[in-house]
């Protein structure tokens, strides 16, 4: 494979690692080569960041490796955020929102367990909104992150609070069985917040 296709592939791969980023060693395991190659690699991708108008940065932090916007763009992306939120949620985020709102306060992996996949990112989604926050950590092994949600939250929803929210037939837990998350849902699929 050429060199330009494998710029290509580590760019979208750190593009799709997100937050946490990569290393040489799993680039070089990911794309079977050797970590001479993703040596060159990176170097063409970071010269090509550093000498074109592009509006993304390759960022080395430690040994981990991932694509960041540039600081001088900063003031945009501060106005980006400053406005209203006119995007929806994804059904991941809203199912992750309604298992939180009904158990807070809940770690990730309690979430996972209901939901049973990865929730990482529905829940990065929920916190960058401001619907959802840390709540404090979970005494035990590795003293998890617990999440709530916030007073955002309520007034998104039209909640006073949340006492409010619609209760749960006596029978069902949580996700276990028809009802779970996907009744909070149904009552508050009006709602601004969509995909």
């Amino acid at each position: 494979m050429e060199e330009v296709k494998w710029k290509a592939v580590v760019e979208g791969l750190l593009f799709a690692s997100g937050d946490e980023g990569l290393t040489k060693k799993q680039l070089a395991h990911i794309l079977e080569v050797d970590l001479n190659t993703i040596d060159v690699v990176i170097e063409e991708l970071k010269y090509d960041y550093e000498n074109t108008q592009r509006g993304m940065m390759l960022m080395r932090s430690g040994e981990i490796y991932q694509l960041t916007t540039k600081p001088e763009h900063a003031v945009y992306f501060q106005r980006l955020m400053e406005s209203p939120q006119a995007s929806r949620l994804s059904q991941a985020a809203l199912e992750a929102l309604s298992i939180i709102a009904y158990r807070q306060p809940i770690t990730r992996v309690e979430v996972e367990e209901v939901r049973g996949v990865n929730s990482d990112r529905a829940i990065q989604t929920l916190v960058s909104r401001g619907l959802v926050e840390e709540k404090g950590r979970k005494e035990g092994a590795g003293r998890p992150i617990l999440f709530g949600t916030t007073t955002n939250f309520l007034t998104y929803f039209g909640l006073s609070s949340l006492e409010d929210l619609p209760p749960l037939p006596e029978e069902n837990v949580l996700g276990e069985e028809e009802g779970g998350p996907d009744l909070f849902l149904r009552r508050y699929s009006a709602s601004p917040l969509e995909e």
